[in-house]
């Protein structure tokens, strides 16, 4: 069923999800062409990385309460660097390409206003997961920098990794630092 038609709903994750969200994260996790995640990474690991250090994760559910994808929430980096967020997707392979990847970035970014963060920034888009960086494109982020041979594809090797950015709010244009050769001699 289209997801116009469907009804989902996205909410906070809650402890009894665990075993559902592990079901959506450890193929993945093995696959090992999207996130730079160990392929061996354990149940208890993915469940800290995924659920214990965000601010908050969420999960899209179905009207029978099955779920199709889930996100995390968090700083992409402490103390003064806070103000910008982080987020990791993950949808049921079964639900992909029915709009569930749009609808939780779509939340993410009203979550992350919520809590005050002024912009997201995905730290390592592997360059090979075009259907990822279009959609992430399509949502208004940036590529704004590229990280040669970062990620260790199994399958194509060594393989470039974006860095992509979206302002969230609008704000006023912050001054960027000069360059070394701008500070006086």
């Amino acid at each position: 069923m289209p997801l116009e038609q469907a009804v989902i709903s996205v909410r906070p994750f809650q402890s009894s999800d665990w075993p559902a969200v592990w079901g959506l994260l450890e193929p993945v996790f093995r696959a090992g062409e999207t996130y730079a995640y160990p392929r061996t990474l354990t149940e208890v690991e993915a469940q800290h990385t995924w659920v214990s250090v965000p601010d908050i994760t969420y999960v899209a559910e179905n009207q029978a309460g099955s779920l199709l994808g889930t996100y995390y929430l968090k700083p992409n980096q402490p103390g003064l660097g806070s103000h910008v967020c982080n987020c990791g997707y993950i949808v049921a392979e079964q639900a992909r390409g029915q709009g569930i990847a749009t609808l939780l970035c779509q939340h993410s970014q009203q979550a992350a206003l919520q809590r005050n963060y002024r912009a997201m920034q995905f730290n390592l888009v592997v360059s090979t997961n075009q259907s990822a960086v279009q959609l992430w494109q399509k949502l208004g982020f940036v590529i704004v920098g590229t990280l040669p041979g970062a990620f260790n594809h199994p399958h194509h090797g060594f393989v470039d990794a974006f860095v992509m950015y979206k302002a969230l709010s609008d704000n006023p244009p912050v001054k960027t630092a000069p360059t070394i050769s701008e500070h006086p001699a």
